[in-house]
């Protein structure tokens, strides 16, 4: 079985079930052409199945197709550089993540900064991650868990889907609020690493409720707990982190960007049909059935919560003492 097949059957599904949006009129300045969406992960991951809910929504709206773009590589700066050099006419986008306010505390050597380079332009969603096991580990709870690591040192290792992604800051957090030890094993992105969970040969890993939830509920993985505060209605049954571990929160989200000159009107453009998207009851309800919620914005409050989720993943990093791998 791969992970991928699961993923797009559902996606597949979804796409036949959205409804028949009014397309915009043909003689509209913007687009004129396929628009690709550059995602920097795999497929099959959060990012990745959030830009293509958008994806889908927007080559019915506009008539033209909306292609999503896998370059995955370098917690997501590869594909984040090559959106910050292409042109800035709206035909090639960047599938933001959380990740993307992690690297400039990370890597000291980019050719880019990401809060000058991209300008937002629209949210996509938000959702929890989930601290997941196989199945044969036989802790059912995070104190479980916990007991089970301090005494097998060496012997249960964390993976993540990429060394300074969301997924290894929150692991990282764990471990220091946790108080224990556990090997790191990044993958290149959320798809191969949970390739390597269900198949038993990594032992724990946080992930993007989104990219794991199918997973969750076949019993392929067991959720031990999600990362935010308040319980996912998706997985109602499984406690926050915050029930054992006060105070620990942490979540991720997807959405939107362009190089910066982008014309204002596009952005504005694909800000309000991304939008409307999003308060389609049948996107929402496809959202919610991942554990992700809409996360609707205007681009000037994007960009803000993007400085202000730069600015407190750094401290993160710092505290953590993270370094690339």
């Amino acid at each position: 079985m791969t992970i991928l097949r699961r993923t797009f059957l559902y996606l597949s599904a979804g796409a036949a079930a959205l409804p028949f949006s009014t397309r915009l009129a043909k003689t509209q300045a913007y687009p004129t052409r396929p628009v690709r969406i550059v995602v920097g992960f795999p497929a099959g991951g959060n990012t990745d199945i959030a830009a293509r809910i958008v994806a889908q929504w927007l080559s019915e709206r506009f008539g033209q197709q909306f292609i999503v773009e896998n370059r995955p590589g370098a917690a997501a700066n590869i594909a984040t550089e090559a959106v910050v050099h292409s042109s800035a006419d709206g035909y090639t986008l960047l599938a933001t993540s959380s990740t993307n306010t992690i690297n400039a505390a990370l890597y000291k050597d980019l050719k880019f900064n990401f809060l000058n380079d991209i300008v937002m332009v629209a949210g996509i969603a938000r959702s929890p991650l989930v601290l997941e096991v196989h199945p044969s580990l036989p802790a059912r709870t995070v104190p479980e868990f916990i007991a089970q690591v301090k005494a097998n040192p060496g012997k249960i290792n964390l993976a993540s889907f990429g060394t300074g992604t969301v997924s290894h800051v929150t692991g990282e957090l764990f471990k220091i609020a946790a108080g224990i030890n556990m090997v790191h094993v990044p993958y290149r992105g959320s798809a191969p690493m949970v390739t390597d969970l269900l198949g038993g040969h990594v032992t724990a890993a946080f992930d993007n409720l989104p990219a794991s939830i199918e997973y969750i509920r076949a019993g392929g993985l067991r959720a031990l707990a999600v990362t935010t505060k308040s319980r996912s209605e998706a997985l109602p049954d499984i406690p926050t982190m915050d029930e054992y571990l006060p105070g620990f929160e942490i979540s991720a989200w997807a959405g939107i960007g362009a190089p910066k000159n982008t014309p204002p009107a596009i952005v504005d453009t694909l800000n309000r049909e991304i939008n409307l998207g999003l308060a389609d009851p049948v996107i929402k309800e496809r959202l919610a059935n991942l554990g992700a919620a809409p996360f609707i914005s205007t681009p000037a409050e994007l960009a803000n919560f993007v400085m202000e989720q730069t600015e407190e993943r750094a401290r993160i990093v710092q505290a953590a003492k993270i370094k690339p791998e």
